[in-house]
């Protein structure tokens, strides 16, 4: 998509997508042939003083379409142009029109907004492209109907049509399998033809260990050197920022917890709405001596502003000479769907303290710039963002921070020179490198810059989605209720928005997660176990438990009392047996791939547990299956 196309619309807002850097392009009269529709290009020789080069250029349009035919039956639209806040036409192109070298089916088949702009406005009937085309649906008008009073209510929707296109062709499976997929907090799904490129790039080339000179190595220094540009260009990072890959972002708080130099008199400041893997951190703090101290959470998660500024201005530095704090701080709580004021990482810092985020539940749905909002760390898990790879996370953090971080031990790849037998170490001259312990995942870092690329380009229309069916999905599960009376069939505890979203651009005042539970016409809960069984019957994948939250969940549970009387040997068996009830939470949460049709299926499945003869049949079938053994219900 080139920015000489010309139109009097500005589609795409400002913060992102981002122009992800791509090096060492191969000349355009050495085209290479690719049975492949999204072709890398083999690398050219070279000489062996040359390190080798990469053609991975790829518009990341090219990323989110599959085949020509996947849009034969393209759906309509609302007519454009339309007003969006905040947007320029030309941010969304991650390389120009001159730079791209299709393949006959990348051109046939990698519709540019633009271009699928022109074409949707040959179309009039009513849309119903976000349905599912399964022959009982199609038999079924009750999703048609109840599509087309959604779009009464919320017609912006229409604005994110280009995310039902991705919807049909990168995440097809879903409809396919007849799936509805709600456990994107847990773990994006995955593009098809992110996997494709990935696929097709290993297949053509060779890659060896970083730790080496020889021309396979070198090739992969130059992808990981790539992905490092690339995370640090979509997170908008100023000079200064440096970026360690770990497993996850679990692996990138550790490498902060561990290393800081805590002692006594310095203090780790966090919130009780936390994950674990940031709880985690206050072992490493007590056991140099440090203060813990907690930032209780609110009835529906997150924390007080004021009340967090009292805290961290009680606890902090009293001048440079002494001992470090840390600040750390959830982006956005995995359980109560609450986003913090991120303004509280400011207000850390001018007191002293370094600052850590986790936004491993914040940067796969929501805009983050480290030139606007800096903080010295910032921990994300790329599977989150865009489902592939695993195993792949990252520490975007100053050097000037790293350089005060002491590593507790050393490994392959962290040091330069170690004696043995003998107590002589010399570190990495280079600062990341002191912290990627042994191999990093060199074979999946070219996913990352991929995925970023792909992710930049659809990310702008997630928040206004994804706030239309929040906004239904919460209405409607809060107005069931069981069969013949009054008595509500759900509990709704998470966060709800309050802010409506109206145009592309626009940021949500809450995540996009919903923690309930469903309760029998008497009030009391339904075990959660018996709905993820009962989910599970209707090809509805969603989580239950406390989501490695326990401080989130108590709040929303009202368990805080119950929590801090704990005793030191306490079990989940033995908390829950104390209790008289199972713990934890139904959660349910959407992302990329989420549309209209998903909503609707878990609002009638939550239907159905308000009818006394759905739920006792599946309750007899769950029962029996628990007295036979079967662990998976």
């Amino acid at each position: 998509m080139g920015n000489n196309h010309s139109s009097s619309v500005d589609m795409y807002p400002q913060p992102v997508p981002v122009s992800i850097p791509r090096s060492h392009s191969h000349p355009k009269s050495h085209p290479q042939p690719h049975p492949h529709p999204h072709p890398h290009p083999h690398p050219h020789q070279h000489q062996h003083v040359h390190p080798p080069r990469l053609s991975r250029k790829r518009s990341a349009f090219t990323l989110g379409c599959t085949s020509a035919s996947a849009f034969d039956d393209e759906p309509p639209h609302i007519p454009y142009p339309v007003p969006i806040k905040g947007c320029d036409r030309a941010s969304l192109t991650t390389t120009s029109s001159s730079e791209r070298d299709l393949s006959d089916n990348e051109k046939l088949g990698a519709h540019t907004p633009h271009q699928a702009l022109h074409r949707k406005r040959s179309f009039d009937p009513p849309p119903l492209y976000a349905l599912s085309t399964s022959t009982a649906e199609l038999l079924d008008d009750r999703p048609a109907a109840a599509y087309r009073n959604f779009l009464k209510v919320y017609p912006e929707y229409q604005l994110t049509w280009i995310l039902d296109i991705l919807r049909r062709t990168d995440f097809s499976r879903l409809d396919r399998s007849g799936e509805t997929y709600v456990d994107y907090m847990g773990g994006s799904l995955y593009p098809e033809s992110l996997i494709r490129v990935h696929t097709g790039f290993l297949q053509r080339n060779v890659l060896g260990n970083t730790h080496s000179v020889s021309n396979a190595s070198r090739m992969s220094s130059v992808c990981a050197e790539e992905a490092r540009a690339a995370v640090l260009s979509f997170f908008r990072a100023p000079p200064g920022y440096t970026v360690v890959f770990t497993a996850n972002a679990t692996g990138a708080l550790k490498l902060v917890g561990e290393a800081f130099p805590f002692s006594a008199g310095g203090a780790l400041v966090l919130a009780a709405d936390s994950h674990n893997s940031v709880h985690g951190l206050r072992q490493f703090a007590r056991s140099k001596g440090a203060d813990v101290h907690y930032i209780d959470a609110l009835e529906r998660g997150g924390v007080d502003v004021n009340e967090t500024k009292e805290i961290l201005t009680r606890h902090h530095p009293r001048h440079r000479k002494s001992p470090p704090s840390l600040f750390a701080l959830t982006g956005q709580s995995n359980i109560s769907n609450t986003k913090n004021s991120l303004s509280l990482l400011a207000h850390a810092s001018s007191l002293g303290y370094c600052t850590l985020l986790d936004a491993a539940a914040l940067a796969p749905t929501s805009v983050f710039n480290l030139a606007e909002t800096p903080v010295d760390a910032l921990a994300v898990s790329f599977y989150k963002m865009f489902g592939f790879p695993t195993g792949v996370g990252a520490l975007i953090v100053r050097e000037s921070v790293l350089e005060r971080l002491e590593r507790p031990w050393f490994a392959g790849g962290t040091v330069d020179v170690v004696q043995a037998p003998g107590n002589v170490v010399t570190m990495k001259d280079d600062l990341r490198e002191r912290f990627e312990d042994g191999t990093i995942n060199y074979l999946n870092l070219p996913a990352i810059t991929d995925g970023l690329r792909f992710l930049s380009a659809y990310l702008p229309f997630l928040p206004l989605r994804l706030s239309c069916l929040m906004h239904y999905l919460t209405g409607s599960l809060d107005e069931l209720r069981h069969e013949g009376s009054d008595a509500p069939v759900v509990r709704l505890l998470s966060r709800l928005p309050t802010k409506r979203l109206r145009a592309v651009g626009e940021q949500s005042d809450t995540g996009s997660v919903v923690s309930l539970i469903f309760l029998f016409p008497s009030g009391e809960m339904i075990p959660n176990s018996f709905i993820e069984y009962a989910a599970a019957q209707q090809n509805i994948s969603l989580r239950t438990g406390c989501m490695c939250n326990p401080g989130g969940a108590a709040a929303l549970l009202g368990l805080q009392d119950a929590m801090a009387a704990l005793p030191h040997d306490a079990s989940l068996h033995a908390f829950e047996a104390h209790m008289g009830r199972e713990l934890g939470v139904v959660r349910i949460s959407l992302g990329l791939a989420s549309d209209f049709q998903d909503c609707w299926r878990v609002v009638r499945f939550a239907e159905s547990m308000g009818s006394a003869s759905e739920r006792g049949r599946m309750w007899d079938e769950w029962l029996a299956r628990r007295q036979s053994g079967d662990s998976h219900h």
